[in-house]
């Protein structure tokens, strides 16, 4: 099995290259990514719990799902395509903003992305990958927000920052 790759960018988010996920994130390289949001008709996003066998962050609780763009992938494209293979389901995504992060884990890696966030809408069950998910939930983003404030150690590194950009966004 050939390691996923990643696309290198700069600050413009212009391609400058292609490497292994693994290596980028290991030297804390710039790439694109993106994120999406999951909402339903009552104002709830839809959460996911990481499975326990993935290689960072396992079991902490993040967005509706994120990864990275394929080589010649469109955000929107990529985000439809992970979210089927993680969630199930397809949907109609809007991308609403983007913007740079760095978050380094405990194991050594790093992620550092130009994040293309999005939104789409949802009302039914999803039908988990529980290779990629071990749950989900519904929560408002006032819910969210406070209960990131209590328990902090739950949720991933990368959905605290997005989720404060996310926030300011739907207000």
């Amino acid at each position: 099995m050939i390691e996923e790759q990643v696309i290198l960018v700069n600050e413009q988010d212009q391609k400058i290259g292609l490497m292994a996920k693994m290596e980028a994130h290991e030297k804390a390289l710039l790439h694109r990514a993106f994120s999406v949001f999951v909402m339903n008709d009552k104002g709830e996003m839809m959460l996911q719990q990481r499975a326990a066998e993935k290689y960072h962050s396992p079991l902490l609780w993040a967005n509706t799902c994120c990864s990275h763009q394929r080589d010649g992938e469109s955000n929107l494209d990529a985000g439809k395509r992970r979210l089927q293979e993680e969630m199930g389901f397809v949907t109609e995504l809007k991308e609403v903003f983007s913007f740079i992060y760095k978050a380094p884990f405990d194991n050594g890696l790093t992620e550092h992305e130009l994040d293309h966030v999005m939104v789409g809408t949802y009302n039914d069950f999803p039908k988990i990958n529980k290779e990629e998910v071990e749950s989900y939930k519904w929560m408002t983003p006032e819910a969210v927000k406070q209960d990131m404030e209590v328990q902090p150690e739950i949720y991933t590194a990368w959905f605290k920052i997005i989720f404060e950009k996310f926030y300011e966004f739907i207000k």
